[in-house]
């Protein structure tokens, strides 16, 4: 593992990432908190400065409006936040999901820290599944995420995984399946987050539809090498994040190899499913993301297709692959 990765627990097979310990089923969260490395909590002091004054005189001055959060195992500092910042803590995040895991059929399926501990997530498995055209497997998740820098609020995010290539997209298509998203100047409320969300994911069917709908829509040449370069040449105009290394401002690089990919080299590229579709397209774009795009280590990786750039190039792809058929 990276300096950057404390522990990551998974079930089953090793996930696309790379990373992490693997768990056997029906695990209880306490165990799941040890194994993903997040059986610690974030405290929270006083900023003091030391200011050098008349020599040798040292005077330790209070700094109210802002706090130092830092982690209770190792009192390794976290960030320094403004007085009103809400904290979410890991076990927060494990515990959102007892009762769909006692009551809803949900199962853990990965869960763990990023950056030292300044970010933190669980996924888990919804029990919902969808084949596409027979064979092409796609599953429902729910990912929730926090931080305790500043860097992304309380996130609660419908996801889908196709099985064929391990392939995650955000299943937000025009708030059937919307993430929620509690910033951390507000408190977060576990029962009013699933509330919102609909937690029985009632939009996985028309998510499901809509996704079969572009496994039927045929495309050809000019329209796959137009959706490409709508993709990306878009995202050469933002700033590429500092881990990266594939800048954006030259999309060429990416756009022949997503296109490569939907022309055959792709996991699942064969399937008829998505040989030639609109369904091909976008997980062309969601494999790149996810497994091609050069970073400088698994995590960035992970960190980006979720939660940064790749999570809002995957966004792009799944809003226009829909344009396609509407």
């Amino acid at each position: 593992m990276t300096a950057d990765v404390q522990t990551m627990a998974h079930l089953g097979q090793t996930p696309w990432h790379g990373l992490g310990s693997r768990l056997e089923p029906g695990q209880p969260l306490e165990v799941w908190a040890k194994a993903a490395g997040m059986d610690w909590s974030v405290r929270s002091t006083s900023v003091r400065f030391a200011v050098q004054q008349d020599g040798p005189l040292v005077l330790i001055q209070p700094y109210d409006d802002h706090k130092v959060l830092y982690r209770s195992d190792t009192l390794k500092p976290l960030s320094v936040v403004g007085s009103r910042y809400q904290v979410v803590q890991p076990l927060d995040v494990l515990e959102f999901y007892r009762d769909l895991i006692e009551v809803s059929g949900f199962e853990m399926e990965t869960a763990g820290v990023l950056k030292e501990g300044r970010k933190f997530w669980a996924l888990a498995r919804t029990g919902k599944s969808a084949s596409i055209k027979g064979t092409d497997l796609v599953q429902g998740y729910m990912l929730l995420a926090s931080s305790c820098d500043g860097s992304l609020s309380t996130v609660a995010t419908p996801t889908t995984v196709r099985v064929v290539c391990s392939n995650t997209l955000a299943a937000a298509l025009n708030g059937s399946l919307s993430t929620v998203r509690v910033p951390h100047n507000t408190t977060f409320n576990p029962s009013q987050v699933k509330s919102q969300l609909g937690i029985a994911v009632s939009g996985w069917d028309n998510f499901m539809y809509r996704m079969k709908e572009l496994a039927e829509r045929k495309v050809n040449e000019t329209e796959a090498e137009r959706f490409i370069k709508q993709v990306f040449q878009i995202n050469a105009k933002v700033q590429e994040e500092p881990q990266a290394q594939d800048k954006t401002r030259n999309p060429g690089p990416a756009m022949k190899q997503v296109k490569a990919m939907f022309d055959g080299q792709g996991r699942g590229a064969e399937l008829t499913s998505a040989k030639g579709t609109a369904w091909g397209l976008l997980n062309a774009v969601t494999e790149y993301v996810d497994h091609q795009r050069r970073a400088r280590n698994q995590d960035s990786r992970l960190d980006s297709a979720w939660f940064g750039l790749g999570a809002a190039i995957k966004q792009r792809a799944l809003d226009q692959a829909v344009e396609l058929v509407d």
